[in-house]
This record gives C-alpha cells, structure tokens and sequence, in this order.
C-alpha cells in the first residue's frame, strides 16, 4: 500500500515530494526445527507462520527534521530506514510507526518481522524494488533473522540470512503456547557456541528431510514428531523446565507434538483443527497449561491457501 502526494515549497525553495507507505509481515511461533547441518553455514531453522503481525507505517515528510521510529527502542527498523533512504537516495525527514502482535524476545519472530514490514513500507512509499534477496541482503547486516519474508514454510539459513528452501504450506494448527518468562537476545544467543557433534548434525539432517516430506505430504503428525524432537534437542542450548510438563500435556489431550522457541522462552502444544473434539481438545490444553505455568495464549498457523 502506497501514497503520495506533492507538498508545498520546502526549505530550498523547491517542491518537495511527500510519500506514505505501509506494509505487514507475520511471525512464526518458534521453529519447527533448528540445529546445525553437516555442513558449512549449517546453522538453519524451519519456519512455523502463525496468524499474528508486525505492521510498519513509513512517511517521508518535511514536517520531520531527521528520520524518527516509534516505539523508540525500535531501534534496528531506524537503522534499517535509514539505510534503504541512503541506498535509494533520499535525505530528510522521516517517520516510521511499527504496531506489533508479536510479544518480544519470546521466539516469535518479532524483531525479524518488524524488519520486514519496514522494508516493505520503506519500499513502498520511495517505489524502490525490494525482492527478498535484497530484503536478506539488508537483514544480514543488522542482525541474524528468520524467514518470515516468504510467505510458506521455510528452511532458512538464519545467520548468514539466506533461504535454503521453500517447504510448502500445511493444514491449519492451533499452537495452545506458554511463555516461560524473562526475554532472550537474539544476537547474543546465536553467538553461543553450538555443542553439537558430527553424529548430532547428521541427526539433523535427518530431520529436516522428514520434515520436507511431511509438510510436502500434509503429514501433521510426523511434522509434531519432528519439532518434538527438535525441542528435546534445544535442551542443551537454552533449557526450558516446562518442556517434560507440556510433552505430558501435549500427550494427555491427544495433541500433535511440542513446538518451542529455540531462541525465546515460548513453547507451544500442536493441535490439529480439523481433528475430532477439537475445541474441547484445546480448552482442555489451555487450561491444563495455564495451571502448570499460569499463562496461555492460543495462536493459528497460516496456511497461505
């Protein structure tokens, strides 16, 4: 979405040009897998799209002396504006709004999606071509990200910013999530050192080839095996206590597998919605996770169909 309009005589005397921009861009609840590959620049993460969003509002205006965000401490999408407007040749003043759904710090991707969106709308209002590549290419130089820049499930190479492959689109799922407390940096968790050993990326490997086949074939109940396994093995990169509670919660109303921010401190039972008993299924592991942790939030996936 795009608008422009001319504005009266600036500072200089000429007429200046005014432009709004606004774009959108979804999370992922966690990962359906993370690990690292037998490979170099193995380090890689599988998305999980959910029905939540980062929205971003970009406007060139002479009314602004420089470039500005809000919320403030949206600090990465400024630097961000900043530097699309220098790429593409613009100076001035500048304001940007980003309003999210996307709670930060939990694993939800809501850094990467506040990036995209701005992106997006920055593009948008300075009719700058912006494909994805161009769109990694700027992530990379600010921080690791996630795939959230393609509208389907995806293996994505995080830390270099770059797409391994387009996976497809699944069934919808409810995600009945929990957030253990506190926030995690990004940043300085993937600058942990990965203990992972030969045999472990092999494993992985293994993994992500189940879980191309599963998304390919619709397969809900292999997907929940594998981001059950995925989680097990985050363990010993950032240990979640509630993991062994909600597998056993997960187990009791019938639900698919267990799904976590690798990097965050969300972790989130897979229903199948189209599955008998669904609403009862997931009123029963809102309340159960509710008990054990005493807080619930359900989320959707997207399907993109």
């Amino acid at each position: 979405m795009v608008t422009r309009v001319r504005t009266g005589a600036g500072p200089t005397g000429r007429r200046e040009m005014a432009a709004t921009g606004v774009s959108a861009a979804f999370g992922t609840f966690g990962e359906l897998l993370q690990g690292v590959l037998p490979e170099d620049d193995g380090d890689f993460l599988v998305t999980l799209p959910i029905a939540r969003w980062a929205m971003a509002r970009f406007e060139l205006t002479a009314a602004a002396e420089g470039p500005s965000v809000f919320p403030a401490h949206k600090t990465k999408a400024l630097r961000l504006m900043s530097m699309i407007m220098a790429d593409a040749g613009r100076t001035g003043g500048a304001r940007l709004r980003i309003d999210s759904t996307l709670p930060e710090g939990k694993g939800l991707a809501s850094s990467s999606a506040d990036l995209v969106a701005t992106a997006r709308a920055v593009a948008n209002a300075l009719d700058e071509p912006m494909p994805p590549r161009r769109i990694e290419g700027y992530l990379a130089r600010i921080e690791p990200s996630d795939g959230v820049l393609y509208p389907a499930i995806v293996a994505f190479h995080h830390r270099s910013v770059r797409l391994r492959a387009r996976l497809g689109a699944l069934p919808s799922m409810a995600v009945v999530g929990v957030d253990e407390g506190g926030a995690v940096d990004t940043v300085a968790f993937n600058d942990i050192p990965k203990p992972f050993t030969a045999r472990d990326r092999l494993r992985y490997a293994r993994l992500l080839d189940r879980l191309s086949r599963a998304v390919a074939h619709g397969d809900l109940a292999e997907v929940g095996r594998v981001a059950t396994a995925s989680a097990r093995m985050n363990q010993v990169l950032r240990h979640k206590w509630a993991l062994d509670p909600v597998l056993g919660i997960c187990e009791r109303v019938g639900g698919l597998g267990v799904v976590v921010g690798h990097s965050g401190t969300s972790l989130g039972i897979l229903l199948d919605t189209a599955a008998p008993a669904h609403d009862l299924r997931l009123a029963r592991a809102a309340r159960l996770c509710r008990e054990l942790v005493g807080n619930v939030a359900v989320y959707h996936t997207l399907s993109f169909g």
